[in-house]
């Protein structure tokens, strides 16, 4: 039996994707994600675990790149491949794992890798009962270190790794990035005056610039949720509903 999905809409309508209703359901990381990504028309673009398209769909609605996702679920894989159809978008979708990554997909290198790995460390927490969420949620046998590892070697010469991830993670994602250099770093903050619980990293393979700590992204407007609806920042508001690109640089 096929699981029940949804039609779930991202950038204010302008895309629609299927999502398992009970599995793992994109919401706003991967579209932050996405919009980090200073990809450019023509260049290449490396999604690890894409899941169902949502990070590649977004960054496809803004910029016409060479687009592939490697995904380790089947059943995500080919949601992936149905929303790309359904969006109108083209990219490649992989399945496969990153640990035994498929050989064509070795051979080949890109401008750009992005990534939202699992957040939580298996041994720390409870799995999910649903197999998808559990899968995209919790770390397996590959770590956050592995992903990007894995992302630095898929790289060209001083190409960009962009990686969004919880902030307790953040000293493992610096060690893991000791190969690159230019490395930014933006706190996501749901409010004013709150502390960030997310973080998007990017760093270039190779270079040697040094690392920036930027301001952080404040996510909602005002210290509580007062209103009915939602009380995005205008800046947040710029990527979620306009898909407006997330400036991390002056490159």
């Amino acid at each position: 039996m096929k699981p029940e999905l949804t039609n779930d809409r991202f950038l204010d309508g302008k895309l629609e994707f299927l999502q398992p209703k009970n599995g793992y359901r994109a919401a706003t990381d991967p579209v932050f994600l996405a919009a980090a990504v200073a990809a450019k028309s023509g260049q290449s673009v490396l999604e690890l675990g894409c899941g169902a398209g949502v990070a590649l769909g977004c960054l496809l609605h803004r910029a016409k790149v060479d687009a592939v996702g490697l995904e380790l679920q089947p059943e995500y894989a080919d949601l992936a491949r149905e929303n790309m159809v359904r969006n109108g978008l083209s990219a490649e979708i992989i399945v496969g794992d990153l640990a035994q990554m498929p050989a064509d997909l070795r051979a080949k290198s890109f401008d750009h890798v992005m990534m939202n790995p699992p957040y939580y460390e298996s041994e720390r927490h409870t799995s999910p009962s649903d197999a998808g969420k559990s899968t995209a949620f919790l770390e397996g046998d590959s770590q956050i270190g592995d992903w990007i590892s894995v992302g630095l070697k898929r790289l060209k010469p001083l190409g960009w790794i962009t990686i969004i991830h919880r902030t307790p993670r953040l000293p493992e994602i610096l060690a893991a990035l000791e190969n690159a250099g230019d490395i930014r770093i933006l706190p996501l903050a749901a409010r004013m005056g709150r502390d960030s619980a997310r973080v998007i990293v990017q760093a270039r393979k190779g270079a040697a610039g040094q690392l920036r700590l930027l301001a952080p992204l404040i996510l909602h407007e005002g210290k509580v949720h007062a209103k009915d609806g939602d009380d995005y920042s205008s800046a947040a508001s710029n990527i979620l509903r306009k898909g407006n690109a997330l400036v991390m640089s002056d490159r």
